[in-house]
């Protein structure tokens, strides 16, 4: 687990770098950013940036090669915000968790789907053995 003070300076990288991707980066390749995590070494020398970038695969690299290139740029922010022996060395990569939920979210709405289908089909199937809850509200059982 990661001590409190790593945590911390992660914490204000990422705020850092999100800013100043948002307010102050001019390059036409970094667009449609967002910085979801950072990851700081225990030595506090290197950080590695997670992102989401909206887009497609090409899209996404053209945009980290421009993170690369402001990568400079991003560590001059840090070290100005963060008072440590060494400013971290910062590092992008694309964070597959975003991604890999949209499709989790995807798969469970087309098992729903399935679900809703087989239980119409059932239905239609076999009317007689729907159950029979005329008169009977929630929490009563029918008289015998």
């Amino acid at each position: 687990m990661a001590s409190r003070r790593l945590l911390k300076a992660a914490e204000a990288i990422r705020e850092v770098v999100s800013m100043a991707i948002l307010t102050e980066i001019r390059d036409p390749r970094v667009q449609n950013v967002t910085v979801t995590g950072v990851e700081v070494a225990p030595d506090m020398r290197t950080a590695k940036v997670l992102v989401s970038i909206m887009g497609d695969e090409g899209r996404q690299a053209l945009c980290l090669r421009g993170l690369a290139n402001a990568a400079g740029f991003l560590q001059s922010k840090v070290a100005k915000r963060i008072d440590t022996r060494y400013t971290p060395r910062l590092s992008f990569e694309i964070d597959e968790g975003v991604k890999k939920s949209l499709e989790v979210g995807r798969i469970l709405t087309e098992l729903a789907r399935e679900r809703e289908e087989l239980a119409a089909a059932r239905d239609q199937n076999h009317p007689d053995e729907a159950p029979d809850t005329e008169g009977q509200t929630d929490g009563q059982q029918a008289p015998d």
